[in-house]
């Protein structure tokens, strides 16, 4: 069964929390394992917070859109802004770098997204801002290593 859903947040933090929360409800229909939601929630809430505090820096005036779309036991969720962008994606990636240090932020956004799901694709909106796409596979439980 193929479903969808979309989802545009005004860019503030005090949504952060019900985007995570909307696309974890989108989910349960999947059947995921409780650890395999919390996945999902914890990477929805990665990307929608550099999407807020990166993308808009503050700003009050963007929106972040969320698409979820699940086919079978995948889900695929698309982050995306309008905001700033990055100009060199494949530095920020990388563990620990962060634009913004002097507010205590630990660069390990992209770093907690790719570890908490399958896959996961960063690349400039083609209209303008950041795109990031992830897709979690709720077929099989996978465990995970303490």
């Amino acid at each position: 069964m193929e479903n969808f859903m979309t989802l545009t947040i005004k860019a503030i933090s005090a949504n952060e929390s019900f985007a995570r929360s909307a696309v974890a409800a989108f989910c349960v229909d999947a059947n995921p394992t409780v650890d395999q939601l919390g996945d999902v929630k914890t990477a929805v809430s990665e990307a929608v917070t550099n999407s807020i505090v990166h993308g808009y820096a503050g700003q009050e005036n963007g929106t972040v859109e969320i698409d979820v779309r699940r086919s079978g036991s995948v889900v695929h969720i698309e982050v995306r802004d309008h905001g700033v962008g990055i100009a060199d994606i494949p530095r920020a990636r990388q563990p620990f770098f962060t634009t913004k240090p002097d507010e205590e932020r630990s660069g390990m956004g992209f770093t907690v997204m790719e570890s908490f799901m399958d896959e996961l694709t960063v690349q400039p909106n083609p209209s303008g801002g950041l795109l990031v796409r992830m897709s979690k596979d709720f077929g099989a439980p996978k465990k995970r290593t303490e």
